[in-house]
């Protein structure tokens, strides 16, 4: 009957589904199987209750089995059933056994001849069987019938490739033997995913249905179509005999005289047969588990150790000890400060940016880019100039130029950083609340307190938020306050007029000097990366992806980032920059570079389309080409306003008194160098007061105010009431815990005096074709369904012995510089031509 120390491993296994099945799919490891696959009606079911010695399973046409069935054979003294569902009740009537079948599967997939993949554990207890542990998966089908789905084949195949694409599943291929075994779809099942044959037995039924005159014994005797496993004929009962009600045990009597009496079988008696079957199986079966054992032991060990410690801290909770609840709150508060503390400081999160470091994005790029878009248009500010000159002479000529009509384009310049600077301050406060929920939702084990302390939290930014626009407002009153014509960094018309001169000396030197030598600037690189080029029409290439360089000087792009292949190079003289509105069906962000001089930027197209994969590449890019000098286009009023609040005249033309000419140009030049200063002032200023006001009080109101604003609701007990999802989590948590120690335990229980079978020499299983599924022919469409899951490439273990381990377990060493056995390869037969 087999190796008793090797049986005694299936009922191990049979132990540890049981510890293991009650915390679902946290712990779902491929446990050792043995899968039966077949057609419809090719004796699948007569197998499995010959190995029982009783009809329990249903019968009926067309597809029967519509759920897997896992079946668990236990060698007792007594006879009865169980099932996982029905946990405590025995079934000893084995037609109720058949009856609860039929009832589960209609439970679940109803009367319509659906299938489901969710199995039904019977556990059969009997003193006639051996330790088996076998999946019944239901029968292959072509063709559907009645009312069943059009897809049922295809969503049958993916049931069993689910089973069968384990690498610790051992297949139990039948086929019957009045067919054409070349044909068999279950072996072309298995062939697809264990092509080596480590895994697959064949079994040969209907032995005696055969025409007169005809034998399997070439196929018996594994010559004819070889597998590595080989085959076993049974015989089984015939529909005749089930009707009948015949007897099992009649039945493999004879089975055993009609081997013992064929001509064709009666060498090899001794190896056919149900009870030879039954015998193999379960030796296969136990080398299986065998050599699955140290690799199992080793993901149980990993997963007991994921879950130790917080198994270890659920296991001292008490839910109604309020001291324990009052360490939680303090522990859930001192984690969020120093969560929010790294999130904003910096972390070595190398997945997603942090809310500092989007911050910090907004300080140093989106803040800049903002204000160089408001910057006036020049015809404008250049009518705005010549206004205030004429309107502070009045009726008068001025001789000199006026100092007011400076202050007053100044002041006006400087009340137009207002709106990008308050949405400054906008855009840091909701990356600051978005940074606030990220650590915030760390609490929901405790909806009370999560609930509480944003509340607390946002309120406390919005206070914040307020101060911080009260001071920027105050930063540009007090710029406004007084106009510093002293400043160092403030040039005057003389030091304007000297500082012209010096640059056009070095720029004349420069070009005589210097020629054919490319400038400094155009060898720095301010930005690479990929680009698509979105606007290039179909017929002449379409949107492609290129690797772009920024230098101060130009923008060239590449074929590839190997940067071999220039494809162009764009001078950045005259280029200006505009947003595009993102299409409809586009995923892609897109802004656009032009010429001012409405000159083609690229061949004949007056701007290009730049496109990038999201908006932070938008916003680099952007605040690369600022750095290059390529400025965002101006948006200014359709109609100038004149000096008394009305439309300036639409032929507004530039001026032709020299002297008003020569005001406005100096006029121009000190509100360029004044409003320089001004702009470097507010960007050195305006993240200080950002940092100052906003994030550092929020941080340091989280970690020193937060708990004593949540003391003060006097609800400290209820704000550690558990979400009904942590309850449920922490009573996972600890049933995974028990069952992974419990399942360890069994494991440290195996005798270690256990010896294996050697593996067969590989065989040459060309013959098998891979598994196609045909059309229907019920008029539907085809159904598309993807391939088979990839297959798990399983290392040969031709030439290996066991030897014993110091951990109790026999490892199996291969033999240095062996040769591997001749596989004869048997070619198949020519296609005849047809005319």
């Amino acid at each position: 009957m087999g190796n008793r120390g090797m049986e005694e491993l299936i009922p191990l296994v049979n132990r540890l589904q049981e510890a293991l099945s009650g915390v679902g799919q946290s712990c779902s490891l491929h446990l050792p199987q043995i899968a039966v696959v077949g057609g419809q009606s090719a004796g699948k079911s007569s197998v499995l209750e010959s190995f029982v010695g009783r009809d329990f399973l249903p019968r009926g046409s067309g597809i029967v089995t519509r759920r897997p069935l896992i079946l668990q054979l236990l060698s007792a003294n007594m006879e009865y059933g169980e099932f996982l569902h029905c946990k405590g009740k025995k079934f000893t009537d084995f037609d109720e056994i058949r009856q609860e079948i039929e009832a589960e599967t209609h439970r679940v997939t109803g009367p319509n001849k659906g299938i489901s993949a969710i199995p039904i554990n019977l556990r059969l207890y009997s003193p006639h069987v051996l330790n088996l542990t076998l999946v019944d998966l239901p029968g292959i089908t072509k063709v559907p019938v009645g009312d069943q789905p059009t897809d049922i084949e295809y969503q049958i195949r993916d049931m069993i490739m689910q089973f069968i694409c384990k690498e610790h599943c051992l297949i139990l291929a039948v086929t019957p033997a009045n067919t054409d075994l070349a044909n068999s779809d279950a072996l072309k099942l298995a062939k697809d995913v264990d092509p080596m044959g480590q895994r697959t037995i064949g079994v040969i039924t209907k032995l005696d249905l055969m025409d007169e005159g005809t034998d399997a014994r070439e196929i018996l005797e594994n010559k004819l179509l070889p597998l590595r496993r080989g085959y076993i004929g049974v015989v089984n009962r015939s529909q005749k005999d089930i009707d009948g009600k015949k007897d099992i045990k009649a039945a493999l009597l004879a089975e055993e005289k009609f081997f013992l009496s064929h001509p064709a079988y009666r060498h090899m008696a001794a190896r056919m047969g149900t009870p030879y079957l039954q015998k193999i199986l379960n030796q296969q079966l136990t080398n299986h588990i065998r050599e699955s054992l140290p690799a199992f032991r080793g993901h149980l060990q990993s997963q007991l150790l994921a879950v130790n410690k917080e198994a270890e801290e659920y296991k001292q909770y008490r839910p109604d000890d309020s001291a324990r609840r009052t360490k939680t709150l303090l522990q859930s508060v001192q984690r969020l400060a120093v969560d929010f503390e790294k999130l904003i400081e910096g972390s070595g999160d190398t997945i997603n940016l942090s809310g500092g470091a989007r911050i910090n994005r907004i300080f140093h790029e989106r803040f800049p880019y903002e204000l160089v878009k408001i910057e006036c248009d020049e015809r404008r500010l250049r009518q705005e100039i010549t206004y205030a000159i004429r309107n502070i002479h009045g009726v008068r000529t001025g001789l000199f130029t006026p100092d007011m009509a400076f202050e007053a384009i100044v002041k006006k310049q400087i009340l137009r950083l207002k709106v990008p600077c308050l949405k400054f301050v906008d855009m840091v406060s909701q990356e600051l609340i978005a940074t606030v929920f990220q650590c915030i939702n760390k609490l929901s084990s405790f909806p009370n307190l999560r609930d509480k302390t944003e509340k607390i939290i946002t309120t406390e930014i919005q206070e914040q938020d307020s101060k911080c626009r009260d001071q920027v407002l105050l930063l540009l009153d007090i710029q406004l306050a007084y106009i510093n014509t002293k400043h160092e960094d403030f040039t005057g018309f003389t030091n304007a007029q000297q500082m012209y001169n010096q640059n056009n000396k070095k720029r004349v030197a420069g070009i005589t000097g210097n020629q054919g030598v490319a400038p400094l600037s155009s060898l720095i690189v301010i930005r690479k990366g990929w680009l698509t080029i979105s606007n290039i029409s179909i017929m002449k290439g379409g949107a492609k992806e290129y690797w772009f360089i920024l230098t101060a000087e130009s923008l060239s792009w590449f074929k590839d980032d190997e940067e071999k292949e220039k494809k162009y190079m764009l001078p950045l003289d005259n280029l200006k920059l505009r947003d595009v509105e993102k299409g409809f069906m586009s995923s892609k962000f897109i802004f656009a570079i032009f010429n001012t001089e409405l000159r083609n930027v690229y061949k004949d197209y007056k701007w290009l389309e730049l496109a990038c994969n999201s908006q932070e590449e938008l916003d680099r890019w952007k605040a690369s080409l600022l750095r290059a000098g390529v400025y965002p286009e101006k948006v200014t009023s359709v109609t100038p306003v004149d000096g008394q609040g009305n439309g300036a005249p639409e032929n507004f033309t530039d001026i032709t008194d020299p002297h008003l000419e020569r005001q406005v140009e100096t006029i121009r030049n000190l509100v360029d160098s004044y409003m320089s200063i001004i702009y470097k002032t507010i960007r050195d200023l305006m993240p200080k007061t950002i940092m100052h006001l906003m994030i550092n009080s929020v941080k340091e109101f989280i970690s020193s105010e937060l708990l004593a604003q949540l003391y003060a609701l006097g609800e400290c007990s209820a704000l550690m009431d558990e979400s009904p999802e942590q309850q449920q989590h922490r009573e996972e948590v600890l049933r995974k815990h028990v069952a992974l120690k419990e399942a360890l335990a069994i494991i440290a229980e195996i005798s270690t005096s256990t010896c294996s079978t050697p593996l067969p020499p590989p065989v040459d299983s060309s013959w098998i074709q891979p598994f196609s599924p045909k059309k229907s022919v019920t008029g539907a469409q085809p159904v598309t369904r993807g391939h088979a899951p990839p297959v798990p490439r399983v290392p040969t273990h031709t030439g290996r012995t066991a030897s014993p381990s110091s951990d109790g377990f026999q490892q199996l060493t291969g033999q240095p510089n062996r040769t591997p056995p001749y596989v004869p390869r048997r070619h198949p037969p020519a296609i005849p031509k047809v005319k």
